[in-house]
């Protein structure tokens, strides 16, 4: 029996191409842990842009034989890192039609954890409509808002922190002590 945790990272078009390369990082580093990418022909560009170097190669978006398609291939876990208003929009009202939109309509068909990183500002109704329509779903709805309470020194640092929730959320990494909340004594 395979125990490896089976995980999506899912690129979309929307800004915060530097969230998905240091998840795909720390997530791909760890032991018994399997991460499958896939992205967005606007996210590939956008990582481009965004990073300055080609991104990874991943499932076919436009395919529906691609892996965890299907409920009896669910992955153990989903993230959709940067998530797109338009990808929200399309999960939120079922209509699975591509891969990636697939993909979490299974994750929430079978129960399975769907963590959802929108990364837009300012929101407007639909937004948060079609937010509140996939948390009642079960998806975990994390907006790309790092917090500051960490002190970061720099922006490696604040992705770092932020990262480090996702993969806490995934449940496939615990919150290390230096990105949790301290009281001052």
């Amino acid at each position: 029996m395979n125990t490896c945790k089976q995980i999506v990272l899912a690129v979309t078009g929307a800004s915060g191409a530097c969230y998905a390369r240091r998840f795909l990082e720390r997530a791909a580093a760890l032991e018994g842990v399997a991460v499958h990418v896939v992205l967005t022909d606007t996210a590939r560009e956008i990582w481009r842009h965004e990073l300055g170097c080609e991104p990874p190669v991943g499932l076919d978006d436009r395919r529906f034989d691609a892996p965890f398609c299907s409920g009896s291939a669910a992955a153990d876990a989903m993230v959709i890192l940067p998530c797109s208003m338009g990808m929200l929009g399309r999960i939120a009202a079922g209509t699975a039609d591509d891969a990636i939109a697939r993909m979490a309509d299974v994750q929430l068909k079978e129960r399975r954890p769907l963590i959802v990183v929108p990364r837009e500002t300012p929101l407007n109704l639909i937004h948060l409509r079609n937010m509140t329509t996939l948390a009642e779903a079960g998806a975990v709805i994390a907006p790309a808002a790092p917090g500051f309470y960490t002190r970061p020194a720099d922006l490696d640092t604040l992705v770092d922190s932020f990262v480090a929730r996702i993969l806490q959320l995934a449940g496939i990494a615990p919150l290390a002590a230096a990105y949790q909340w301290k009281s001052k004594e």
